[in-house]
């Protein structure tokens, strides 16, 4: 007998099961409220990247001069500097988004996995209502995702006020962008805007940027934001932002008021997971309304799994990915192995890029975790001098008995691209001198993971 898989969402935590389930033989459907690739293609993860890519393109040419390069004109006009067209940046990104949307259901087709457009809820364990129509499955996979967090009385109104979700709805560039909030989400974009022509202000709660990542990383990239000409606020919690006609105000909870044309808020995420059933249903929430599972995305429910930004582990299209596939393989009779968080490689998109992968300083730091640190400055590198970039640097960590690869961190150019050695090294069990002996290019950014390896090997004897 066929199993009957009923999945809600569309996004990587939806789409990729809908893939695997279907491969192994099963009756998929996919019930998607805004389109297929969900949240994630359509207004966050892809258009974010899109919107980070151009203005990476204009950072390195604004800053070629040292290069020997210098802009005197192009096809139009345009004499001692670029200028940002929002308008048509807005259009490629939102035509990418929908173009890679547009993949997605080809590929969901292509394995006749069914799509339903709507909103779905759980009206009985094994029952699926979207609108009229009751859909019973065998299966379950709940992928519903998240929704940016909204400060009571900041509410967006799309306009001056704006979540990350109506950027790309702008007519022109902000001119004085207020970013509250310094995670990942905060700092990718305040650093996009600021590489685009608006002055902006980051709002940090904290006493740095990217208050939960390396800490060496974060001082690098808090170090180009400052030279290049971006407000930094640091421990500087914000109240609550207002519209004073055609400017914000953002309060701060010392009494300061900061004003510019546009409010970013950035403040986190809350996971869709109100009124659709769950709690009927058997299934288990957190105390923040997260669905809780286990490593192989089984929720209380044993025939409901969840995968995703609605189950709160690390909010990652590629974990959400690995969740989904995870749970079909699982709910199949399949051979799987649990999700490892340690071999999850992540990356912040700002410029310079920061990946890092497996155990991190303060782990190291705390005792926690025995290790041997090296940490190799970017400007050392000759494919970084070539290219003049001077900021990041390359740090792995080892065991001092074995010299077991546990980690890294990369803070250069295009790091999402250089993790992925220290990635396999860390799931490979590899050692440094294994690393060491593999050949790298000359000249490579990518010889500094081998090089910080030699260091390890020459330097920590083990």
């Amino acid at each position: 007998m066929t199993t009957r898989i009923l999945i809600i969402g569309g996004g990587p935590g939806g789409y990729e099961a809908a893939l695997v389930a279907a491969q192994l033989g099963a009756d998929v459907t996919v019930v998607e409220r805004d389109g297929p690739g969900g949240a994630c293609v359509l207004t966050d993860c892809v258009p974010s990247k899109t919107l980070i890519a151009t203005s990476t393109r204009m950072a390195v040419v604004s800053e070629s001069a040292g290069l020997g390069l210098r802009f005197n004109g192009g096809p139009d006009g345009i004499v001692g500097g670029l200028e940002v067209d929002l308008p048509t940046v807005n259009k490629r990104v939102k035509d990418l988004a929908r173009a890679q949307s547009f993949d997605v259901a080809e590929r969901l087709a292509y394995e006749e996995v069914k799509i339903i457009r709507g909103e779905a809820r759980l009206v009985e364990p094994h029952v699926v209502a979207v609108g009229d129509r009751h859909l019973r499955a065998d299966v379950i996979l709940l992928a519903t995702g998240a929704t940016p967090r909204v400060l009571p009385g900041s509410e967006p109104d799309g306009e001056r006020i704006l979540n990350w979700r109506q950027l790309y709805d702008l007519p022109e560039l902000p001119k004085e962008l207020i970013v509250v909030g310094s995670g990942v989400t905060g700092a990718e974009l305040a650093g996009a805007y600021l590489s685009l022509g608006s002055k902006v202000t980051l709002v940090s709660s904290r006493d740095r940027i990217l208050p939960t990542e390396d800490a060496d990383a974060a001082a690098v990239l808090q170090e180009v934001f400052l030279r290049r000409g971006m407000n930094v606020m640091s421990r500087s919690r914000a109240a609550g932002v207002e519209r004073d006609g055609d400017s914000v105000v953002v309060s701060l909870e010392d009494g300061r008021k900061v004003r510019g044309s546009h409010c970013l808020m950035t403040v986190g995420m809350e996971p869709n997971t109100r009124g659709i059933g769950l709690e009927k249903s058997g299934v288990k929430l957190s105390a923040r309304g997260f669905v809780e599972v286990d490593k192989v995305s089984r929720t209380s429910v044993p025939h409901i799994y969840a995968s995703g930004d609605c189950t709160g582990i690390l909010m990652l299209a590629s974990v959400a990915g690995m969740q989904g596939r995870i749970a079909m393989w699982h709910a199949l009779g399949e051979a799987v192995q649990p999700l490892k968080l340690g071999w999850v490689s992540s990356n912040i998109f700002t410029d310079p890029e920061v990946a890092s992968v497996g155990v991190t300083q303060v782990m190291v730091d705390s005792g926690d975790v025995n290790a041997r640190t090296v940490m190799l400055p970017l400007f050392s590198n000759a494919r970084a001098k070539m290219q003049g970039f001077e900021d990041g640097f390359v740090k792995l960590f080892c065991r001092p008995s074995t010299g077991i690869v546990l980690g890294g961190v990369i803070v250069a150019p295009r790091a999402s691209e250089l993790i992925l050695g220290v990635s396999v090294a860390v799931q490979q069990h590899l050692t440094v001198d294994q690393v060491a002996h593999t050949f790298a290019v000359y000249p490579s950014l990518s010889g500094s993971i081998t090089e910080a390896s030699r260091r390890l090997m020459t330097e920590h004897a083990y």
